[in-house]
């Protein structure tokens, strides 16, 4: 990625910006059926960006038919895997040759700010692309131990047809988490999108058809919930869904499944994630700025978000100090600026979401924020609560509400860290390697980091325990495994004349 422009080079870019309308399905631009449409809208500005295709359950059927045929027919699953890395490689290029058109795009339709668009989305979407079309022809099958008169392959076959349900908050990277593990398996697919973030995802397949994904390999279906992921969801056709979004949402899809032809689900879900500091925490001012990356990064929109402080009370106040004089230096303002680093909430309706437990908030509690801005910009927020069983602490409010609960000892922070629901990510500050490793095998996370924030990145599996996720993982080898099934080929090399003997 090239060095950032300025604020009136990204506004000149995104006024010279066409944006996709009609669904992508079968290797084109295609108008719904029913010929309904819904606006995309800056959420920053107001300004309606586009005309979007409001599909609905025809359109569904027509775009599984379409990846039907082409699952069935091997144009792309039944590709040479090393001609598949290639197609996919080349597609990784035309992600990375027209990135800024793709970040201003995704700011806009977002309210992400572009300094994390151009810096972490859309580079980490272009690797994410070429990491697995790379591990392509590198993922080999197995033969298990078995007698001389028998061999056993366990082989890796593309599951078919797949659902793939994103959410709003990392539209582009969310995007690349799923296809490129489904592609690089062989897999043909129907890309719901977030209603409220549907551009970059249509502009993405048609980068895709270009590169030379056969046509109905990749299809693209804006719309809304109940019009496109539920019967996706139910779809007969479609042997497995994957979704990343709110837990309430992710339970509907077991109950689409069970209810109709018992598809494979993969759920990533929500979060309340604990960030734990001990009072033998090294250097509070670096562990000060990994808790307001890890609690204000994407503006709190995020379902690994650290929204949980849990902070020994000796080290407590010293800390909450240098919090705030770090949360001071990210600006909140135009996204296509790329000085801010908070932009708005996605919409107009989650903005009154985290609005509402702006109002539950109590003013001597308050260390930083508590406040909306200009009505679609929420200020960086820190907050003491009573206890572990405060609705802040309790609930997943996806905004930049830092909850901290005070402690006295390694034990009781480890308890109320677990005390949740959720299971996604969780951080421990402690300069004891003991103690660290202690408590990252007692957190009960799909993700635990010790002395930082973080997901880890491509090579490592990314998921939750409890109701943060089911059924798989997105990132690494092992996203692989919930777009293929295995097969066992028995053969059998004894001798007739010896067999009739036995």
């Amino acid at each position: 990625m090239s060095d950032l422009l300025t604020r009136d080079e990204y506004q000149a870019i995104a006024r010279s910006l066409t944006f996709p309308e009609n669904a992508f399905i079968d290797g084109g631009y295609r108008p719904v059926i029913s010929g309904k449409t819904f606006t995309s809208t800056n959420p920053a500005t107001g300004v309606a960006l586009a005309k979007v295709s409001a599909c609905g359950s025809d359109d569904v059927d027509f775009a599984v038919a379409k990846a039907r045929e082409s699952f069935d027919d091997g144009r792309w699953a039944k590709m040479h895997p090393a001609d598949r890395k290639d197609v996919l490689i080349r597609f990784a290029k035309s992600i990375k040759r027209n990135a800024r058109e793709l970040a201003v795009m995704e700011s806009l339709d977002s309210g992400k700010t572009i300094f994390d668009c151009e810096t972490v989305d859309i580079p980490e979407t272009f690797h994410c692309i070429k990491w697995h079309a790379e591990t392509i022809d590198k993922l080999y099958n197995q033969v298990s131990p078995a007698s001389d008169d028998h061999i056993a392959m366990v082989v890796r076959e593309p599951i078919g047809v797949v659902g793939l349900v994103l959410p709003w908050n990392f539209p582009l990277l969310m995007l690349a988490w799923k296809i490129g593990p489904a592609l690089a398996a062989g897999c043909s697919v129907v890309v719901k999108p977030a209603e409220e973030t549907s551009l970059t995802a249509l502009r993405v397949a048609e980068l895709a058809s270009e590169a030379g994904v056969p046509n109905g390999v990749l299809n693209v279906l804006p719309g809304g919930g109940a019009d496109v992921g539920e019967p996706l969801g139910r779809h007969p056709d479609v042997d497995m869904v994957s979704f990343t979004g709110s837990t309430t949402t992710g339970r509907r899809f077991l109950n689409y499944s069970s209810e109709s032809n018992l598809k494979e689900i993969v759920l990533e879900m929500g979060g309340k994630n604990p960030c734990i500091v001990m009072e033998d925490a090294e250097n509070l001012d670096i562990v000060a700025s990994h808790i307001v990356n890890g609690a204000f990064w994407n503006m709190g929109e995020n379902c690994s978000a650290t929204s949980r402080l849990i902070v020994h009370r000796d080290v407590k106040d010293v800390l909450l100090e240098k919090v705030v004089a770090h949360a001071r230096e990210w600006p909140i303002g135009d996204p296509l600026d790329p000085e801010t680093r908070v932009g708005t909430m996605v919409s107009k309706a989650h903005f009154d979401k985290v609005c509402g437990y702006l109002k539950k908030l109590k003013g001597e509690n308050i260390h930083l924020g508590g406040k909306s801005v200009d009505g679609v910009f929420v200020e960086l927020t820190v907050v003491d609560v009573a206890s572990n069983d405060d609705t802040l602490a309790r609930e997943e409010i996806f905004g930049p509400i830092l909850s901290v609960i005070t402690v006295s000892g390694f034990d009781e922070a480890i308890r109320i860290a677990n005390d949740t629901e959720y299971g996604l990510a969780a951080s421990i500050f402690t300069a004891n390697a003991k103690r660290a490793i202690r408590g990252a095998r007692a957190l009960k996370a799909g993700t635990v980091t010790v002395n930082s924030y973080g997901e880890g990145d491509i090579t490592t599996p990314f998921g939750g325990y409890k109701q943060s996720g089911f059924g798989g993982r997105d990132n690494s080898v092992h996203a692989h495994d919930q777009y293929t099934q295995l097969k066992t080929i028995w053969l059998d090399l004894a001798d007739d004349a010896d067999e009739a003997v036995d």
